[in-house]
């Protein structure tokens, strides 16, 4: 398949926490600016490593379906995506 590829699966695994900020965002905005609630994460460390952890759970989606769907390449990208969003919320949690 076309999509069976490492590099497909990283782009799908590093955007998608993206899209999972955004719905974080929708979630727990306190209807605030988008942009406002951005900045908070900057000031605000233990709220920054709580939302990013809350939006690489939706990388579980396309995980589940390269495992049903045996695209095991694309599996990989997935997966390293989502452990170098880890080591940066352990970075923020512990580092910085």
């Amino acid at each position: 398949m076309r999509f069976n590829k490492p590099v497909v699966g990283f782009i799908l695994g590093l955007l998608l926490p993206l899209i999972g900020i955004f719905l974080v965002y929708l979630w727990k905005g306190d209807h605030q600016g988008f942009f406002l609630f951005v900045s908070s994460l900057t000031r605000l460390k233990g709220m920054a490593s709580k939302v990013f952890t809350l939006s690489i759970l939706i990388n579980l989606v396309p995980f589940v379906y390269c495992i049903n769907k045996r695209l095991d390449y694309a599996l990989r990208g997935i997966f390293i995506a989502t452990m170098l969003y880890a080591v940066m919320i352990v970075l923020i949690m512990f580092v910085w």
